[in-house]
């Protein structure tokens, strides 16, 4: 049996997401209209709304559903 190889991660996952929505949006204003830059200002705008999931998930005031 294979041994799962673990990682421990430095940085939060806010700061990982916000990164890479930043690095997104920074590659997608050098490119000209394209399908590569759709896609990647999709990719930073899934980032974006990863962090508010994860923000209201984490948030003291989360209550169970009733």
């Amino acid at each position: 049996m294979l041994k799962r190889r673990r990682f421990k991660q430095i940085r939060t996952l806010q700061e990982r997401l916000a990164e890479e929505a930043t690095r997104c949006r920074d590659e997608a204003r050098a490119l000209a209209p394209s399908r590569r830059r759709d896609l990647l200002l999709r990719r930073a705008r899934q980032n974006e709304t990863a962090m508010q999931i994860d923000a209201w998930l984490y948030s003291p005031g989360l209550r169970a559903p009733t």
